[in-house]
Formats: structure tokens, C-alpha cells, sequence
């Protein structure tokens, strides 16, 4: 017997499809990021998407509702066919979600109001009380806050293994963790937050799928925001989820917060329940500011290491610098070797060691004059902090000595500025310790 919702309700549709390819050519993401998802028929044949501002959607008719809300709960796979409100979906998040995925060639996507509520969303949806997590360190402060004293209280435990392990270390830690109780998920970044040192990804899944199996399998996670998407696509070394604060490189004008997550849609579909549920949605403006950053991604992040590169060799050999943390720096090693295998570019963001320790770092910071002395990276302009008393202020100081978050390290982002104005304000800064 044919239910009545199925003939009466018809899934919202665009009158005309996406154009992904021609003549056979995939099209490439810069492409794709002018028009992909939108389809101006159905705004009044706007060049560009509108902002949505409503918090609610009208249905075609009552069967329709009923099968958007059996989409919504999870009472019907697939999720809603339509717009039903705004803590749910809305044109702006969906288009956005499109592009977004389009960068890792991942099956779906989602976007969040922060890169944190959507590493929070993440964990709530796979981790339960009592589990294990496995995670590499150092990780950005709030993710290990939110592991460790968070989760803690709900009897997580966690583990973890340093950013540059081998696939025998990593594979020893996991093995301990096993004997803890359920390891629900494994989480990395990288590069690891300040210190840049890159996790072996393949070697990561190549434990995981030796030591598990079936549905035992934890989920694989990991923060790509400071080479993603344009050095580095994890979901192709073996990750099955990619987590970004999309207000660094994605948005990429230091003016929004925001965050998502790539990856298949039989991982990405629980985690949109999560969402729906709480409601961590990006909202209709930020989406909307997204779609537009979205749009220069390559050109920015593509002049923004370019001109890092230019930086980086004039502070490598200068007598005030112990040393630089930086990736195109990497010519042999373990490192070098993850390099090659993971990333497509050194990225703009680095760790400067200064020699001395926060009275040198200090001064450095002080003296700058264009470099801007704020946390964040990923914008168009250059920013400067101290980890260690900033951002990492609240990790124990016996951890940050064991994962290098020295009083003398500097992380630095460079933006899109001349890059000899850029020495020269390093220069001088220099010159003031």
C-alpha cells in the first residue's frame, strides 16, 4: 500500500543541475567556488546567493513537513529533503556545505558556529561515558581542555601519542588504550598547534585498521585547519573525518567564527543528528560571509605561503633565532618523509624559536609594527603571539616542556602583505631584543 506522504510530498529540487564537469574535465575547487550549489532561478536571478534571514521555512504542504521532520529525527535516512528551520538547514549553510566538501572531494559536509562547537558536536556524537580517546599532542588548548577536563568528568579517559611518533609508538598507545575500555575515536592534528610537527596519518589508520575490526572501528578525526584545504587533504591519507576552524584560512579575513567537518556521509549523518539536536549550526550571515572567502581561498592561501617562504629564509640563519619551525624547511627524517607523503605545501603558519625565553619573545612581539599581536592565524594580515602565554597559557606546565611550548616560541601566521615590508618589520623587531 503506497503511503499518502509519498505521492504528495516532492523533495525540494533545483531546476537545474550543477555543472561539475566538461567534456570529460573535472572541474577544479577554485572553479567550483563561484557558482557550485546555487542556482539563481531560485533567487529572483541573484548573481550571488542571498542572506537568508528567517528562522523558520514553509512547506508545500502537511506531507511534506511530516517527511522533512521524518528526515530531521532520524526517523527516515537521508535526512530532510527540504528546508525545515534554521537550527536544522537553511540555503545559505547548504550551499556552503557543498562548497566546503568539494575542496577534500568528501561525500558531504557540515558547518558549525565555531571551530570548537564543531569538534564539541564531533565527540558528543561518538564518544560516550567511560570510552578512550586517542588523540596526538599537542593539540589546540580547548580540544585538549574539552578532552581532558570535559569529557573527564563523564569518566573519558584519553591517551595519547606525540605529533612526529613512529607507526610503533602510535600502535603501542593504541594497543594501551584498548586495554582501558572502548576507544571510541581517535583524534589528531596536524601540524600540531603551536609547534608545527606533522602526524603520520597513514600510519594512524594502518594501526587502526590492524588492532580493530567491523564496527569496533573508531572513527578517525583530524584538525587539517592549518594546511587545509589547500596543503593537505587527509581524507586521501586515510582520515575519515576533517575538522576545520573555518575562521582561519576558509573565512580568512579575521571578521567571522565558524567551523566544519568533511568526510563520508555514513559518518557525517550522525553527526548532523548531534547538531540538529543541540543546534551548533553556522548561522545564515557567517555562512553567507563564507561563500564569499570561499571564493579567493586559493588566491590568499597560494600568496600567503609564498611570501612565508620568503620570511622563513630570512629567519632561519638570523643570530637572534635558535630556530624555525618551519615545514618547507624539511629535507630528511621522519618529518621530511610525512611531509612528502601528507602535504602539497609548507603552508604560512610557523613556530619561532627566539633565543632566550618570554622576556626576549616579549620584546620581539612588542617591537612588531605590522605583524599584528593577536592569537589566530589564516587571515590576510600577519599575526604574531606567544603560545605559551596566550593561547597554551592553560596547559600544564610540565606538558608544554614535553610538547615544546617554550617560553621563547613565537607562532606566527603570515597574511597577504608585501613580503619584504614583512622582513623588514622582522628586522627591526629583531633588532629591538
Amino acid at each position: 500500500m503506497t503511503d499518502e506522504s509519498d505521492i504528495t510530498a516532492t523533495p525540494r529540487r533545483r531546476p537545474k543541475p550543477d555543472v561539475i564537469e566538461i567534456g570529460g574535465r573535472k572541474l577544479k575547487p577554485a572553479t567550483l567556488m563561484m557558482g557550485h550549489g546555487f542556482d539563481p532561478a531560485l533567487s529572483e536571478g541573484a548573481l550571488k546567493p542571498p542572506i537568508f534571514l528567517t528562522s523558520t521555512f514553509v512547506f508545500e504542504n502537511a506531507a511534506a513537513g511530516k517527511r522533512h521532520f521524518e528526515g530531521v529525527t532520524g526517523k527516515r535516512p537521508g535526512g530532510a529533503e527540504g528546508l525545515v528551520y534554521s537550527r536544522f538547514n537553511g540555503p545559505n549553510q547548504e550551499i556552503l556545505e557543498d562548497r566546503l566538501a568539494v575542496w577534500e572531494d568528501a561525500e558531504d559536509a557540515l558547518t558549525f558556529s565555531s571551530g570548537m562547537s564543531a569538534i564539541a558536536t564531533l565527540l558528543m556524537t561518538f564518544v560516550k561515558p567511560g570510552d578512550v580517546i586517542v588523540h596526538s599532542g599537542p593539540l589546540y588548548a580547548a580540544t585538549e581542555t574539552l578532552i581532558g577536563r570535559i569529557l573527564g568528568k563523564f569518566g573519558v579517559q584519553w591517551l595519547d601519542f606525540p605529533a612526529g611518533a613512529t607507526k610503533e609508538e602510535i600502535e603501542a598507545v593504541v594497543a594501551k588504550a584498548k586495554e582501558l575500555g572502548r576507544v571510541s575515536l581517535i583524534y589528531l592534528e596536524s601540524p600540531a598547534n603551536p609547534t608545527n610537527q606533522l602526524v603520520d596519518v597513514q600510519a594512524v589508520r594502518a594501526v587502526r585498521d590492524a588492532l580493530f575490526s567491523g564496527d569496533e572501528k573508531p572513527p578517525i578525526a583530524i584538525d587539517n585547519t592549518f594546511l587545509g584545504p589547500l596543503w593537505s587533504r587527509p581524507l586521501d591519507h586515510g582520515a575519515d573525518l576533517s575538522v576545520y576552524s573555518l575562521t582561519k584560512y576558509a573565512g580568512g579575513h579575521s571578521d567571522l567564527v565558524a567551523g566544519g567537518v568533511v568526510g563520508s556521509q555514513a559518518l557525517i549523518t550522525p553527526i548532523r543528528m548531534m547538531r540538529n539536536t543541540i543546534g551548533t549550526i553556522t548561522d545564515p550571515n557567517t555562512a553567507w560571509m563564507l561563500l564569499r572567502s570561499l571564493e579567493t581561498l586559493e588566491l590568499r592561501m597560494s600568496r600567503a605561503g609564498e611570501n612565508a617562504a620568503k620570511v622563513c629564509a630570512f629567519l632561519k640563519d638570523h643570530p637572534k633565532v635558535e630556530s624555525v619551525g618551519y615545514l618547507g624547511f624539511l629535507t630528511d627524517g621522519r618529518q621530511a618523509d610525512i611531509y612528502r607523503r601528507h602535504c602539497t605545501g609548507a603552508g604560512s603558519t610557523f613556530s619561532l624559536y627566539l633565543k632566550g625565553g618570554e622576556r626576549e619573545a616579549f620584546a620581539f612581539l612588542d617591537a612588531l609594527k605590522i605583524a599584528k599581536l593577536a592569537v589566530s592565524l589564516g587571515g590576510t594580515e600577519t599575526l604574531a603571539s606567544a603560545p605559551a602565554a596566550m593561547t597554551h597559557l592553560s596547559v600544564p606546565d610540565e606538558r608544554k616542556k614535553a610538547m615544546a611550548i617554550t617560553d621563547n616560541l613565537v607562532r606566527i601566521s603570515i597574511g597577504v602583505e608585501d613580503a619584504e615590508d614583512l622582513i623588514a618589520d622582522f628586522d627591526q623587531a629583531l633588532a629591538a631584543i
